[in-house]
């Protein structure tokens, strides 16, 4: 019994991971982006002047994945590399103008996952403080590492 819960729990986490990727995918889609570059996006811009390395960590992407994908979103113009005036050998990532649009439209227009969080939002909030509390109670378990030596 106790492992068909465990199951159960695991699948629905990453039935709910699979779904918001999914309509990440048509929000990016429509913008001619990937979600890759969407949240590489997101990131530069939570985190602006940030490195490659600082950046791939944060993605938990490889430095030479997360390289080709700032080559792809530089082309299109939605991010720029510039070089710190402090350390030449350094290159910081920022958004463009273009690419601060681009952010603005999926967090502030009319999109599949803007109006699908609206919803979720919009659950009662004990519900939503109590997944939260067991959801960090979770998270605390499994990040634990004590039990992984």
């Amino acid at each position: 019994m106790k492992d068909a819960l465990n199951n159960e729990l695991l699948r629905s986490y990453a039935n709910i991971n699979k779904a918001y990727f999914q309509l990440l995918k048509v929000d990016a889609e429509r913008m001619g982006i990937t979600v890759v570059q969407l949240k590489t996006m997101y990131r530069i811009s939570a985190h602006p002047n940030t490195g490659l390395g600082e950046l791939a960590e944060i993605l938990r992407l490889t430095k030479s994945t997360v390289s080709g994908v700032i080559d792809r979103l530089v082309h299109q113009g939605l991010v720029e590399r510039t070089i710190p005036s402090t350390d030449r050998r350094a290159v910081n990532l920022k958004l463009t103008d273009k690419g601060q649009e681009t952010l603005k439209q999926l967090f502030e227009g009319k999109t599949v996952v803007s109006e699908k969080m609206h919803k979720i939002m919009n659950m009662p909030k004990e519900d939503i403080n109590k997944l939260l509390s067991l959801n960090n109670q979770i998270l605390s378990i499994l990040t634990a590492r004590e039990d992984i030596y």
